[in-house]
């Protein structure tokens, strides 16, 4: 039951869900396309972990962060659509104040990770062709394990900071959420509260946790780029380019969306561009992955063979 805007003592308890689209009609398209695109990110990028852990060839740092990256893209389409087709199938679309907060705090917690795993991974590219000869001491098992940590740590101060700070908000109006998952700008919105400080904090935060791996993420490639034209081979330069193509793609993808989501904070109303964003950020990234790390790559095409095969390569 949504409470009257402006009831004196009265709190939001849940949240309304509007989800993708409010005709009746398309409602069971939207669950199958969904339904298909959690089935596909589920299956390619348990896949992809698949061929980096039977294929020796793929036993390097590299792809030690690709298969945490898969692991990601699981985890994050997880938090978002199961939910959606939940309230799709049982044509409720509440979500209780709690769960719409944990919703919250496991996407921000998972996303985060993503913004510094990448940032690892380019990292990783920077000490394989700019520094090849000290490569395996600057990024040894130890140091890859650091590097993780240090990730899901970071991400998970972020996550419970931006997770108590809107706890701390009143919820005491409309509780009509036009969005398919609960975050941060559309829960800002349905505040009674100045949520000023919030987006202060989101900004802030924003800055360290997606400007700093960009700065970082640019610097690495400036370098890579420097060295790979000084390579005499053309052979030689598309190698070096096409293991890097693929991760600059899915950066390129993820800062993207990021960007739109949560710079935007001065537009009032919730639209269906941030709904499209939504789903770019949730379910096509996550899903796109998969095909872009093997798609040029021969090495992850053959483990991937092998896997689907059910052979095991030699060592």
């Amino acid at each position: 039951m949504e409470p009257e805007p402006g009831a004196n003592g009265t709190v939001v308890t849940e949240f309304i869900l509007l989800g993708l689209v409010e005709t009746p009609g398309l409602l069971p398209v939207v669950f199958v396309l969904f339904l298909f695109a959690y089935l596909v990110t589920v299956g390619g990028n348990l896949s992809i972990l698949a061929a980096i852990l039977v294929e020796p060839k793929l036993h390097t740092p590299m792809y030690f962060f690709l298969g945490n990256l898969s692991v990601l893209d699981i985890g994050c389409i997880t938090v978002t659509v199961p939910s959606m087709l939940g309230r799709l199938l049982t044509h409720k679309r509440a979500i209780p104040y709690g769960a719409c907060l944990t919703q919250l705090f496991f996407f921000h917690q998972l996303a985060g990770v993503d913004c510094f795993l990448l940032t690892a991974m380019a990292y990783d590219r920077f000490l394989a062709i700019c520094r090849p000869l000290t490569y395996s001491t600057h990024m040894s098992l130890m140091v890859q394990r650091i590097l993780v940590a240090v990730s899901w740590a970071c991400a998970f101060t972020n996550a419970l900071t931006h997770t108590v700070a809107i706890s701390t908000l009143n919820f005491c109006g409309p509780n009509v959420i036009n969005h398919f998952y609960c975050d941060l700008p559309q829960l800002f919105q349905l505040s009674c509260s100045s949520t000023q400080l919030n987006e202060l904090l989101l900004f802030a935060l924003g800055i360290l946790m997606a400007g700093a791996p960009v700065i970082l993420i640019v610097t690495s490639y400036i370098h890579v780029a420097a060295a790979v034209l000084r390579i005499r081979s053309v052979e030689g330069r598309k190698k070096a380019f096409s293991t890097c193509g693929s991760h600059l793609t899915v950066v390129g993808i993820f800062y993207g969306t990021g960007v739109f989501s949560y710079m935007r904070l001065g537009s009032v109303e919730a639209s269906d561009k941030d709904k499209g964003i939504g789903i770019l950020n949730t379910v096509i990234s996550p899903m796109l992955n998969p095909l872009i790390y093997s798609l040029r790559n021969p090495d992850v095409q053959g483990a991937l063979r092998r896997v689907l095969m059910g052979k095991r390569a030699l060592a």
